[in-house]
């Protein structure tokens, strides 16, 4: 603590990322990175951006990757908005849509970035327990709020709700603003952009991070109608007007756009995890049903902190959650058959 700090900063828990480890030999399997590299298309574009023009300021307003992304979502470019990666048009969401004077609700189990960004910016919250599949009940949220937000499918549990569900949620509040954070859509889940043109309180945020495995580009986009867009405008225009550099922008207009190697690497992650899934059922693990790029698994005989200790030594990470009702899950990436396999391998050792 010091004495030059703001008030509110000795206040604030921050966020803790996935730890990034530098160890030989190492299967990482903790931070839900895709693990194939991105798109050709994507590199040869980044490169071709890496000239000169570097020395001017990119488009303060994305347009051609706004463009880019509404057609691929079937939205108007307006509807789009675009951030330095998810995280950050999440943060401008909190600050523009999620605070009222009631509480914003969010489940108790979740991105945990949530009650970061509610400190943050002063937002009273409530967290709405999952139920006891691990599941989330929309009618847990029939209760007074300001706004609502929920991932989907939800971290760390990798549960999705179906699309009937989700517009159900949308439509029992249409007096307040209801953020979906899809970061894990693509690997099994049906995406909330089709409702957004019925529902004026509805704003859906993505990321290129995970399915277009770019998390080193840092690129997010949110899509809504038109006044909840022009409010994180707003907001993004009093913070910084330039998040998206020239580079980044490029290389998300190139992924947006390579459709062969979208489906095909998420296909492939897609039947890593269920071979996974059934890997670590045969071995006694409880695995909550995914519909995201990792796993949530339990074994009833070993914590899960011991075992994420003990396959640490053998050089593999998982993410461990020191909370309660999870503190004996892992959450594991799905990661290449290879690195799975390793996985699969280093438990059986341990078990």
């Amino acid at each position: 603590m010091s004495k030059y700090w703001s008030p509110i900063v000795s206040a604030l828990k921050p966020y803790v990322p996935g730890e990034q480890p530098r160890m030989a030999n190492l299967v990482k399997l903790n931070t839900n990175e895709n693990p194939y590299a991105p798109s050709d298309k994507v590199i040869e574009a980044i490169r071709a951006a890496a000239g000169a023009d570097l020395r001017l300021y990119p488009d303060p307003l994305a347009l051609d990757l706004r463009k880019a992304i509404a057609a691929r979502h079937g939205v108007e470019p307006e509807e789009v908005f675009v951030g330095n990666g998810s995280d950050e048009v999440l943060a401008h969401s909190f600050a523009a849509l999620l605070k009222h004077d009631r509480p914003l609700l969010y489940p108790d189990i979740s991105y945990s970035f949530y009650p970061t960004y509610a400190g943050l910016f002063g937002i009273d919250a409530i967290e709405v327990p999952l139920n006891d599949a691990f599941g989330i009940d929309i009618a847990d949220y029939r209760r007074p709020a300001g706004a609502i937000i929920l991932p989907n499918p939800n971290a760390p549990t990798g549960i999705g709700l179906p699309l009937a569900e989700i517009e159900a949620l949308v439509a029992e509040h249409p007096d307040q603003p209801v953020v979906i954070d899809e970061a894990y859509i693509d690997f099994g889940g049906e995406s909330a952009i089709a409702l957004v043109p019925k529902y004026e309180n509805l704003l859906v945020v993505q990321t290129f991070s995970k399915s277009r495995a770019l998390a080193g580009l840092r690129v997010g986009f949110a899509i809504g109608q038109r006044p909840l867009i022009e409010a994180l405008e707003r907001v993004k225009d009093s913070f910084n007007s330039y998040p998206l550099g020239r580079a980044a922008q490029a290389g998300a207009i190139a992924a947006i756009k390579d459709e062969d190697w979208f489906e095909a690497t998420r296909g492939k992650i897609i039947a890593s995890r269920e071979k996974l899934t059934n890997d670590l059922k045969t071995r006694g693990f409880e695995v909550l049903p995914s519909q995201a790029n990792f796993v949530f698994a339990r074994h009833p005989n070993h914590a899960g902190q011991a075992l994420a200790a003990k396959l640490r030594e053998r050089a593999v990470i998982v993410r461990h959650f020191a909370k309660p009702r999870i503190s004996d899950f892992l959450r594991i990436t799905i990661g290449t058959d290879e690195e799975c396999a390793r996985l699969v391998a280093a438990l059986e050792e341990i078990l």
